[in-house]
């Protein structure tokens, strides 16, 4: 759907009233919110559900409880499910922060200027995200550091980094 972005995804059903485990493509998830709808997609179909509670769950998942999902039958047929939200409904970033869908495509450069390619994906490593930046050669894994991201341009599309010894070998 236009105007929406994947925020988790539903791996397990929780205990016996309904309740899933989501995986948060982007932790902590503060688009999932009590009240807030979303979209379930599963096997190429779609359909809108509204969160009730929102509570976290180890150190990578969320139980999430969604109206009309009331038993762990209904919570189990949604495991492998997308969770949307709509671009809107995302909280605005902090000057220094930013999402994992608004990167993709960013140029990459280094301090002095040295083209490093574009960001294909992003991930979570559970200490920190890594940017994966590729150009026809070489792959680069980038960790977003304070150490590491200097500047991050919106306007140029650019993401400018200060490479630590080894990252760039």
């Amino acid at each position: 759907m236009a105007g929406t972005i994947a925020v988790g995804e539903i791996v397990s059903a929780h205990a016996l009233r309904g309740v899933v485990r989501v995986r948060p493509y982007q932790p902590p998830a503060p688009s999932l919110t009590a009240g807030r709808q979303v979209i379930l997609e599963q096997d190429g179909k779609q359909r809108t559900a509204t969160v009730v509670s929102v509570a976290p769950h180890g150190r990578t998942l969320l139980l999430v409880a969604l109206r009309d999902i009331d038993d762990r039958d209904a919570a189990e047929a949604l495991v492998g499910a997308c969770l949307l939200v709509r671009a809107e409904d995302l909280p605005p970033p902090a000057a220094d922060e930013f999402y994992y869908h608004e990167v993709e495509g960013f140029r990459v450069e280094t301090t002095d200027g040295t083209p490093l390619g574009s960001i294909h994906e992003t991930f979570s490593t559970g200490l920190n995200d890594v940017l994966v930046v590729r150009n026809a050669d070489r792959e680069y894994l980038i960790p977003v550091i304070t150490d590491v991201i200097r500047a991050v341009d919106r306007d140029q599309r650019c993401i400018v980094i200060e490479p630590m010894p080894g990252l760039l070998e």
